[in-house]
């Protein structure tokens, strides 16, 4: 066993030796002196060696991740410091940044992640613990993978437990810290975990067609080496075959077979060019490769000109190669194949070696979901898991400060960006100078200012369209208040209600409401009867099956005392009486049927425009007694021998010999022998010697409305004459 260490350890201090400084292997050794010290010869439950672990997670943490001597030596202790914890002493012999790391990945294990069925609360002291220092995940990350890589070692509920808890939280860390291949290996391991005849499906189909792919990328790349070469080009070429889990859920989504996947490879030009020419040599290596093979538009991706949040540059085009097959060609310098290969740590090492504002920004919005107490985590998790694997886009502020925000980000994301209070008040926008709405998606390079108003508030449908985690979380949380103030103030409506209808109220009455109205929630109904979806009149029928109250109980549930008080009512309060002036300004004449004095009515009570007088004979009656019969009150006519005025609409019809002409006389000459009647208009239309017009006139009540129709009958010619209304 000490032979194996030893040669590990040997080959893991050989790479410390071309990537850490020389001041700094002392610190190296001394680590795994310590490690020595205290494992020994002892082994994990797994059976691996408890010091070739970490030697081999400190090897990921220098050769694929990149990071500098804090990292590898907090690579080394991770199993010491759980085992003891004594961080005085390692503080005093490693410092503070080590210990720091240490600590970090100490609360995650005793937050016991080893399982993604975590409480909330875990989940965001975990995500906390882990935003404390990028190292911390980074090492964690490294600390991961390892353990993957040896999971044949462990019993199968153990294999699943881990490929689970990787795949939802480790491998899309990966991913969004900028490790893709690290993120790659991650999910194929879980693959072959958690769905073993598919990876070896895959597995098996790769390893039989990697001849023919080795010859087809031969016959692909020389050409196109040719040129480079003879261009003067200092470069190298290499093809890397997508993932076993990429391949996979490709297959799964496009429901095709592993023969009809198109782009199962991709060939790398890596340039070695000066910072100063990188952009314009890709540019240039670009053009090459297209004047040798068709490039397909649609799938060119820049992202030279702007680059990912997590720094990730790279020219992608995908071109017809031979045999008529798709290939997708990735040019890059070996500055940005070294960040896309190792992420974050390669880009902190070419800003020379400064904090990483982008990292710095991401975690904030982390921190700012998980703080967020009303944050659904299973919605945190679905939202996390699609932000980190979607595409971003840059836009600008009106005053050109650069903004990232998610593809398919619209307008409103943009405003929740800026300030979540900014996107609770925002109305609308500009964007490239024209006006647009809260939707309009957003595309790399816009120019956007923001419009708010203090009486806007966020609405449902707003999380139809945004993308963004921020936005999301912000909208819900505001919705939440919303519905919770409107709630309570719903109950207080209810309760008093109640307590003045003196009906019982209980579990069982708030049970059958919420069945009648089909809601979940007493929350829900409380907020329907706030808002005016629910009538509070309507749930004291159904709580006290009394339908036969009287005009004025009905009347004084709805209006205020002030809006009744001149209201006349008769028969012990069950009939509204209605004054032939129609002086009262809390009833009006329903315009839908016209009631004149003398027709047979009834009222309807509404909340903002009074009470309606409607004709029973009303086309809109079935309807309103069908969904409102508890806003229904019997009405009446007061007797009265002064005259009014009401408007009735008469149609009439018959034949006229003189075309239009002489009746028109004729009915104009009726109707000014009543003294007593006024016409506001009159229409005919003829048609070969037929005649069918309208009449609207003003009468004093329905015995003068028939006595006039009856005249209007006995003129030559005309064949019926009805009310319109």
């Amino acid at each position: 066993m000490n032979e194996l260490i030893e040669k590990d350890y040997s080959g893991f201090y050989e790479l410390c030796k071309i990537n850490i400084p020389e001041k700094d292997h002392p610190k190296i050794q001394d680590s795994y002196t310590l490690l020595c010290e205290v494992f020994g010869d002892r082994c994990r439950e797994s059976g691996e060696s408890y010091v070739v672990h970490s030697i081999n997670v400190a090897k990921i943490v220098v050769q694929e991740i990149g990071l500098g001597v804090d990292s590898i030596v907090a690579a080394m202790l991770h199993n010491v410091y759980y085992q003891d914890q004594n961080s005085k002493d390692i503080e005093a012999r490693f410092g503070k940044p080590v210990t720091s790391i240490l600590e970090g990945m100490a609360k995650i294990n005793a937050l016991g992640t080893d399982t993604v069925e975590l409480h909330s609360e875990n989940y965001r002291n975990l995500m906390l613990a882990l935003a404390g220092d990028v190292r911390v995940i980074l090492v964690k990350i490294a600390d991961r993978l390892q353990v993957m890589r040896h999971l044949d070692l462990q019993a199968d509920s153990v294999r699943l437990k881990i490929s689970n808890e990787t795949s939802h939280l480790y491998a899309p860390l990966a991913h969004r810290l900028g490790l893709y291949y690290i993120n790659s290996e991650l999910l194929d391991l879980c693959l072959k975990y958690q769905n073993p005849e598919a990876y070896n499906t895959v597995a098996i189909r790769l390893k039989e067609t990697d001849r023919e792919r080795a010859g087809f990328v031969a016959e692909f790349v020389r050409p196109i080496e040719n040129k480079l070469n003879a261009r003067g080009y200092s470069f190298e070429m290499k093809a890397r075959t997508k993932s076993i889990n990429s391949i996979w859920r490709k297959m799964q989504t496009q429901k095709v077979e592993f023969d009809e996947v198109m782009d199962l490879f991709a060939i790398r030009i890596i340039l070695n060019s000066e910072l100063v020419n990188e952009k314009s040599d890709c540019w240039q290596v670009y053009s090459v490769v297209t004047e040798e093979y068709q490039s397909n538009p649609k799938r060119m991706r820049d992202w030279i000109t702007i680059p990912k949040s997590n720094g990730y540059e790279s020219l992608h085009a995908t071109v017809l190669g031979p045999n008529e097959k798709w290939v997708e060609i990735q040019i890059r310098t070996k500055r940005m194949d070294e960040i896309a290969e190792k992420g974050l740590a390669a880009h902190w090492k070419y800003k020379g070696g400064t904090g990483n504002t982008e990292m710095e920004k991401w975690l904030a919005n982390v921190r700012e979901v998980l703080e967020n107490p009303d944050m659904n985590m299973v919605d945190f998790i679905d939202d996390f898991q699609t932000n980190i694997y979607a595409d971003e886009i840059f836009v600008f502020t009106p005053k050109g400060d650069l903004r990232k925000l998610s593809a398919g980000a619209t307008l409103l994301d943009f405003a929740y960006e800026i300030h979540s209070g900014v996107g609770d008040r925002c109305v609308g926008g500009k964007v490239n100078g024209r006006n647009v709405t809260l939707r309009h998606k957003l595309k790399n390079g816009d120019q956007i200012s923001v419009d708010t108003a203090n009486h806007q508030r966020p609405k449902m449908d707003w999380l139809d369209f945004v993308v963004t985690t921020k936005a999301k979380s912000r909208i819900k949380a505001s919705l939440n208040e919303d519905v919770k103030r409107e709630a309570e103030n719903g109950k207080e409506i209810v309760l008093r209600k109640i307590k003045n209808w003196k009906i019982e109220y209980n579990d069982d009455s708030i049970r059958k409401l919420l069945k009648y109205y089909k809601l979940k929630l007493a929350q829900d109904l409380y907020y329907n009867v706030s808002t005016g979806k629910i009538d509070t009149l309507e749930i004291k029928e159904i709580l006290s099956d009394k339908k036969d109250e009287s005009a004025k109980q009905i009347v004084t549930e709805i209006l205020s005392k002030e809006k009744i008080q001149d209201l006349e009512f008769a028969g012990g309060d069950d009939y509204l009486v209605i004054d032939n002036n129609i002086r009262n300004v809390i009833y009006k004449l329903a315009p839908c049927c016209n009631p004149i004095f003398g027709d047979d009515i009834f009222g309807f009570v509404t909340i903002t425009e009074g009470i309606k007088i409607h004709r029973v004979t009303c086309p809109n009656a079935p309807q309103l007694i069908e969904r409102y019969p508890y806003r229904m009150i019997k009405a009446k006519w007061q007797e009265t021998k002064k005259k009014s005025s009401f408007q009735a609409t008469i149609r009439i019809s018959g034949t006229d010999p003189e075309l239009s002409g002489g009746i028109v006389g004729q009915i104009s000459h009726v109707i000014s022998k009543d003294v007593s009647v006024q016409m506001r208009s009159i229409n005919i239309d003829s048609n070969i010697g037929a005649f069918d017009g309208t009449l609207r006139v003003f009468v004093n009540g329905l015995e003068h409305l028939d006595f006039l129709m009856n005249k209007l009958k006995s003129i030559k010619g005309v064949l019926s004459v009805t009310r319109a209304d």
